[in-house]
């Protein structure tokens, strides 16, 4: 009887073994997405992707003391206000992935500023994309929020611009390069 019980461990403890060793080598597809086995192989190949620069706007995280997030809404779509909400959201979460890894620093000194948001409008796409040049030339991270087009707006069309920087520092560079007054919403009501 002893016997049995001897080899129904021993078989036991096989199987848990060789179940191991195939899982390890060949990861179960049916319970993770595509990407997760794709990034899991090139983990096993030992491929590292170079990694990206950290932006200058970390340097500006240890001078500056007030980080805010610019939204830069484009008033022309005719967007209802819950699209805009949404639009809204996608760019802070886009520049937020985007600065997660480059810019940790400035990232954490904009959350110890309670994380604020400053929404503004612009009349076209013209004007936000120079807005974004203006921003870029000022070594400012910026995301603009494509819209997929389902619901009130065109398929492609550019929504939402969000900068994280200090805020009153840009605004003022807008003002002094004569951009359209159109682009600043209520000038620096915060």
């Amino acid at each position: 009887m002893e016997l049995t019980w001897l080899s129904a461990i021993i078989v036991g403890a096989g199987y848990l073994a060789l179940g191991y060793f195939i899982g390890s080598k060949y990861p179960p597809r049916f319970l993770f997405s595509p990407k997760i086995s794709i990034d899991n192989a090139n983990r096993n190949n030992n491929t590292k992707s170079k990694p990206k620069q950290p932006l200058e706007i970390e340097q500006l995280a240890n001078i500056l003391d007030d980080f805010k997030m610019v939204l830069v809404v484009r008033n022309d779509l005719k967007m209802g206000k819950g699209k805009i909400a949404a639009q809204c959201s996608h760019a802070t979460l886009g520049l937020y992935k985007k600065v997660l890894h480059r810019a940790p620093k400035a990232l954490n000194r904009w959350e110890m500023c309670a994380q604020p948001k400053v929404v503004v409008k612009i009349e076209n796409e013209e004007d936000m994309l120079a807005l974004q040049e203006r921003a870029k030339s000022l070594k400012l991270p910026t995301h603009i929020t494509i819209d997929a087009g389902r619901t009130q707006i065109a398929p492609n069309s550019r929504t939402v611009m969000a900068i994280l920087g200090n805020h009153s520092l840009f605004l003022l560079s807008c003002v002094a390069v004569s951009h359209p007054p159109s682009i600043i919403y209520k000038q620096l009501k915060v």
